[in-house]
């Protein structure tokens, strides 16, 4: 039942500023509209268009495993200083990232990395669910595709292969592990060098991140949310509300929730919170396709080796991944959006055909994911401002976890007793 103060009630609706319009602060506002508040969305840039726009588009609820394994340590120095490889560390960046990259190895700790895929796997539960229920409210079912997800290897190493299946079914993930026959039943267009694959049968993909964010926004506009583009300097709370300083004046609200990811740590630094949060930058690649390549994949599939995915989308394939520490400021290197595609001929027996004028077509991107040394996210109310809420720091997992996201948010400022047990996210484990 919707207990948030409005006009029908007799009181005076409360009003919700939300800051960052991506996928998880879009999610946020649509969950509090709907609940009766009168929501504000901020945004500098507009709705979708930071790692909303250009992500791989696939709903990850296989990935209940933390960043932070300890198998990394002996591959970190090899992928450190291959720039072009699956992980960069800007030279320029190295010393600010250290502290970040220590409390990463300290999740590594068996006790820690278990606590934490416990909490990451409550999260991926019902996020697909949650995800179906409002695009069908909204009358665009179309834009999720639930036809699961591959990963698969390149190794002729069964036992490999098979302790990594073990690995994911033990957590009870849907997973199912495929010779190379039945791998390409499912995905004809795959190339030789595929061996083995596991195929993750619960998994969802997008045909479009950004319309997929244009939707939702538009379905809580259609509700009453307001979007106003403008940045914001900083967040005050008072006995009489919540007062947010942007570049076009002073908003005063019941309430705010910060969900502007890799750039939430200043706003955060305003109100004494420690946000140990690192822009882990990704890059994609979608590469224009005409009707007759629409059929080269049906599912996201993403190699165990190269550390990359490859998701079919409306007209484009798109090639998305690898990871970079070089902070929010520096240049976007796109000879690591182009590098995927020269990874992609490994993976499948026919790329898009690129003709000219397609070349000229096809889009580079980066994004700054917001990665927190624990892999999970902030969702909270924080703990020294009643009126101030947390939702961000969700690294790989932003799409997956948006509706449920906003779920929760909705019941943390309505004070009802949230779905899942949020303690494991609040930002007091940093503090």
């Amino acid at each position: 039942m919707n207990n948030a103060p409005n006009e029908k009630t007799g009181n005076k609706q409360q009003t919700v500023a939300v800051i960052g319009a991506g996928i998880i602060g879009i999610n946020c506002a649509l969950e509090l509209q709907s609940l009766g508040y009168q929501v504000t969305l901020i945004d500098k840039e507009g709705i979708g268009l930071g790692c909303s726009k250009g992500n791989a588009g696939h709903f990850a609820t296989e990935q209940v495993f933390p960043l932070a394994e300890s198998s990394l340590l002996w591959q970190m120095p090899k992928l450190l200083l291959d720039p072009l490889g699956p992980v960069s560390l800007s030279a320029k960046h190295f010393v600010k990232a250290i502290p970040w990259f220590m409390q990463f190895f300290n999740n590594m700790r068996p006790s820690l990395r278990n606590k934490n895929t416990i909490a990451i796997k409550a999260l991926n539960e019902n996020a697909i669910s949650h995800y179906t229920a409002l695009l069908k409210e909204a009358n665009m079912e179309h834009l999720i595709t639930l036809q699961g997800s591959l990963l698969v290897f390149e190794t002729t190493n069964y036992n490999k292969v098979d302790a990594m299946y073990q690995h994911y079914k033990n957590e009870g993930v849907a997973v199912k592990l495929l010779d190379r026959a039945e791998t390409i039943k499912l995905e004809p267009n795959l190339h030789d060098n595929i061996n083995y694959s596991l195929f993750f049968t619960d998994v969802a993909h997008t045909i479009d991140p950004l319309a997929l964010s244009v939707a939702l926004s538009e379905f809580a506009k259609s509700k009453g949310m307001t979007f106003q583009q403008s940045a914001v300097t900083e967040i005050t709370q008072a006995e009489t509300g919540v007062t947010v300083l942007t570049d076009l004046g002073r908003l005063t609200v019941d309430h705010c929730v910060v969900a502007c990811g890799a750039w939430s740590k200043e706003l955060l630094k305003g109100l004494s919170y420690h946000l140990p949060i690192e822009a882990e930058r990704g890059y994609s690649l979608s590469l224009p396709i005409n009707e007759q390549e629409s059929a080269l994949l049906s599912r996201p599939v993403a190699s165990a080796e190269r550390r990359f995915i490859i998701t079919p989308m409306a007209n484009t394939l798109r090639l998305a991944g690898t990871v970079e520490y070089a902070g929010l400021k520096a240049r976007p290197n796109y000879k690591r959006a182009e590098m995927l595609k020269a990874n992609a001929a490994f993976i499948l027996k026919t790329l898009p055909e690129q003709e000219a004028e397609q070349k000229s077509e096809q889009e580079a991107w980066m994004g700054c994911r917001p990665s927190l040394p624990d892999s999970l996210p902030v969702i909270c109310q924080a703990p020294n401002h009643d009126k101030i809420f947390f939702a961000l720091g969700h690294q790989h997992l932003g799409l997956t976890q948006g509706a449920i996201t906003g779920k929760l948010i909705g019941q943390l400022v309505t004070k009802k007793t949230t779905e899942i047990d949020v303690s494991p996210f609040c930002i007091s484990r940093f503090n």
